[in-house]
């Protein structure tokens, strides 16, 4: 195979079998209408057909984002900023999240499908979050964002477990040191399993999971994608697929 039908096949025939690009289809006159006056316009430059490249779901008036993964990225850096730790622990968060914290805080960050990267101020480790290669109370400073609530579910290759939140919940416990900060966040709402994406959880059962931390603050995306930094857990209630990011400290004795 070519580099130019792979190519092709990339740029043409992939965006256009996602459903949902297929609305952009409508934009494609219009689109070659542009490629025609750049083309006269670009005197001495060359758009070769196997080159184009559309991006016709792109032309928005505002920028697209996930409020989930946005607030939560935000929520944990400003944290760590009052915090500031010496090391910071990160169990199965996004990449892009740790890569960008990790120039401000050394940071070991743990994947059931190892990170294959070398970064200053990041060590990659691979592990099973529901059995956390750390000893008993080690870690002062912890974070698992929007990942315990897919534990067990077999989605990334991991062995099925119906019990696999809360013990990814009661690992993270385990390796808390007594004093330390766990900043977590799962998915909120109308209690469920959507087998094999996900599980949602109400506040206090996350929280029922984690009896010996004490829940310092709790904040929130809501449906509509709204963020409280500060939030009472009824406000959760009745969400379908909410965001909550609860902070933990692990009491002493």
């Amino acid at each position: 195979m070519t580099s130019a039908f792979k190519g092709f096949v990339r740029q043409w025939v992939l965006p256009f079998a996602d459903p949902r690009q297929l609305a952009s289809v409508v934009l494609l006159p219009k689109f070659f209408l542009e490629l025609k006056r750049y083309r006269s316009r670009a005197a001495g430059e060359s758009v070769a057909w196997h080159d184009v490249y559309p991006c016709l779901s792109d032309r928005v008036t505002r920028t697209p984002f996930d409020p989930h993964y946005f607030y939560q990225g935000a929520w944990l850096a400003r944290r760590l900023s009052l915090t500031n730790p010496s090391l910071h622990v990160d169990v199965g968060s996004s990449v892009a999240m740790v890569s960008v914290l990790s120039a401000g805080v050394p940071m070991v960050f743990l994947d059931y499908r190892p990170l294959a990267v070398k970064l200053s101020g990041l060590q990659s480790v691979a592990g099973n979050a529901a059995i956390l290669p750390f000893p008993d109370d080690s870690i002062l400073s912890l974070s698992s964002l929007h990942v315990i609530e897919h534990v067990g579910l077999g989605r990334y290759g991991d062995p099925l477990d119906p019990e696999g939140t809360r013990r990814a919940a009661v690992e993270l416990q385990r390796v808390l040191r007594p004093g330390g900060r766990l900043f977590l966040s799962v998915p909120v709402g109308r209690e469920r399993v959507c087998f094999n994406a996900h599980r949602v959880h109400a506040p206090r059962t996350i929280q029922s999971f984690l009896p010996a931390l004490h829940l310092k603050s709790f904040a929130l995306v809501d449906d509509a994608g709204r963020f409280r930094e500060d939030a009472p857990f009824e406000a959760a209630a009745h969400l379908e697929y909410g965001c909550g990011m609860f902070e933990f400290v692990k009491a002493h004795g």
